[in-house]
């Protein structure tokens, strides 16, 4: 590989073009750092808000008002309020009231960074999920839920086995899309210092002085994930698909 850093070196020293990123070690370490960081923040975000969206969407069919009030509140606050402000009020506001006192006397956050973010975008996101399950549940004939009830299924039975299954066929279009934007949002989490890409890119950029270079190196390596992500979700819409169902 040490070639290949040696070309980019002297792409720098003949163009202008500095991908200090390939021919540096120092940076090429921590951007790898941002990298990994980025993947691993979107998995966590993608796959707790799906967990969220199944949650809030049987949650929503229940006959206890107090529970259907509550998730229907919280739709309403993620929905409505911006990403980044919900970022800033949960890092910011509740951050603070959040602390351990160490032995030394010094009080710090319980709750780091990283995980905030986590925990935000997947509300955030896990909200609209919920939606887009419950649609899918609707859209389940009612003689599906009638045949499992005379098989004596109960109402969590035909949710888990019934509905879900159905639903999660019908919302995948829908729950794509979402998906989508969540990890492109996950972007956000530079502003509370996450050390994802964007934010180990603008510590390289502002050593080097070469952001348009560095911009270039997140915008498609951001094109490739989603790329990818819908690739491999649209492959999976197909393989799922049931004839008559969400047509």
């Amino acid at each position: 590989m040490q070639a290949v850093w040696n070309w980019f070196r002297w792409l720098h020293e003949t163009t202008g073009i500095n991908l200090t990123i390939f021919y540096d070690a120092f940076d090429r370490h921590r951007f790898f750092d941002g990298f990994l960081t980025s993947i691993e923040l979107m998995a966590s975000c993608l796959a707790l808000s799906i967990v969220i969206g199944l949650v809030g969407a049987w949650v929503q069919g229940s006959s206890f008002k107090p529970l259907r009030v509550a998730v229907g509140g919280y739709i309403q606050f993620f929905r409505n309020t911006p990403p980044l402000i919900q970022l800033y009020f949960f890092y910011f506001a509740l951050g603070s009231y959040i602390t351990v006192h160490l032995a030394n006397g010094q009080t710090v956050p319980l709750i780091n960074n990283f995980t905030w973010a986590v925990i935000c975008l997947s509300f955030y996101a896990g909200a609209f999920n919920v939606e887009i399950f419950r649609a899918g549940i609707e859209a389940v004939p009612d003689t599906t839920v009638e045949a499992a009830e005379a098989l004596g299924y109960s109402r969590f039975g035909i949710y888990i086995h019934v509905l879900l299954p159905l639903a999660f066929r019908i919302s995948l279009p829908a729950l794509t899309n979402n998906l989508v934007n969540l990890m492109k949002t996950t972007s956000n989490a530079y502003a509370i210092a996450v050390p994802e890409m964007l934010y180990v890119s603008n510590q390289i950029w502002s050593d080097n002085l070469n952001v348009p270079e560095m911009m270039n190196v997140v915008l498609i390596i951001y094109v490739g994930l989603v790329g990818l992500f819908v690739f491999v979700m649209t492959r999976l819409e197909r393989a799922l698909r049931v004839p008559g169902i969400g047509l």
